[in-house]
């Protein structure tokens, strides 16, 4: 079994598309991604430690409960797919790029050519850069399978 981490924007389905598509192709992979309710994900530090009168705060006590779930679903990962959308600068999915980059892990980015240049040295380190989810299922379809 393949453990693949899906990281990136948190707008769209593309992660549910990515599961059908492995599960339509019979890929044996067990998928992991970070909290994708944007509400539970800011607000866990101040719900669970309480409230902050100061957004950083708030924010710092969200990203560093946030951040034990990622760091273990990346540390555990056969292959981490990070997807930039393109409505929002997606920084925490460039800083998973990093962190899966430093554990040397298998990465495949996914965004569009507007992307390319703002993204280049993510791309230099990803072992695949695609287009859309598509190309991904047929690149972990490749990779367990062998075949295209």
């Amino acid at each position: 079994m393949l453990n693949v981490y899906l990281s990136g924007e948190i707008h769209s389905n593309w992660r549910q598309e990515i599961i059908d598509l492995c599960k339509a192709e019979n890929l044996d992979i067990n998928f992991t991604s970070p909290v994708t309710n944007h509400e539970a994900s800011d607000n866990c530090g101040v719900d669970i430690l309480g409230s902050e009168d100061n957004n950083y705060w708030k924010d710092n006590k969200g990203a560093k409960i946030n951040s034990i779930k990622t760091k273990k679903s990346i540390e555990d990962s056969d292959v981490v797919i990070v997807k930039f959308g393109e409505k929002y600068k997606q920084w925490n999915a460039a800083f998973d790029a990093g962190f899966a980059s430093a554990l040397n892990k298998s990465m495949i980015v996914i965004h569009g050519d507007e992307h390319q240049h703002a993204l280049k040295e993510v791309d230099a380190a990803a072992s695949a850069v695609a287009k859309d989810q598509g190309q991904v299922v047929r690149i972990l379809k490749y990779i367990i399978q062998g075949n295209l």
